[in-house]
């Protein structure tokens, strides 16, 4: 204890990580996102069609006037929002963490050092399988508010991404 020093650290020399190259998502990911937008909005339309089939009496003219307005405009906005969420979400790896930036309004980005990591999962969604795609799914130490889904890989390279994360920890054991 004779040789304890608690020095200050001079956090302008620390490195940034937002000058990090970030990898983009895959562009065929944007295809996923178109269908499955078109799906999200299809059911927005079919529900209230098929209530009105059903329980006519619920809806009267100003509610069929409301819907004109607010299915338009909620769909425009999830459009646009998705549009920007996949154009700012990227990742990367570095020798001893993985980032994942993500964010419409503000930007987040998530820094996991790999000896956080306890479980990595990929997976492949209908839509995403048929275009090659998958996603990374990282589960660290820190609860599920720390665990990442990258999603997006092309399918080869996201089981190589696996690979890389299982040997880390294999490593750590």
């Amino acid at each position: 204890m004779e040789n304890f020093t608690n020095d200050t650290i001079d956090t302008s020399q620390l490195p940034k990580f937002e000058e990090v190259a970030f990898t983009g998502l895959h562009p065929k990911y944007f295809k996923v996102v178109l269908i499955n937008l078109l799906i999200v909005i299809g059911l927005l339309i079919l529900v209230p069609s098929l209530v009105s089939i059903l329980k006519p009496e619920l809806f009267s003219g100003r509610i069929w006037m409301i819907l004109g307005i607010v299915i338009p405009i909620v769909s425009t906005l999830i459009v646009a929002f998705s549009i920007i969420g996949f154009k700012k979400k990227g990742f990367a790896f570095r020798n001893h963490d993985v980032l994942f930036r993500h964010g419409i309004i503000a930007t987040n980005t998530i820094v996991i050092p790999y000896n956080r990591v306890q479980h990595v999962a990929l997976h492949e969604g209908l839509v995403s399988r048929y275009f090659g795609l998958a996603k990374i799914e990282i589960f660290t130490a820190g609860g599920s508010s720390s665990d990442i889904e990258i999603p997006g890989i092309e399918k080869e390279q996201a089981e190589n991404i696996k690979q890389l994360l299982m040997g880390k920890i294999q490593k750590q054991l």
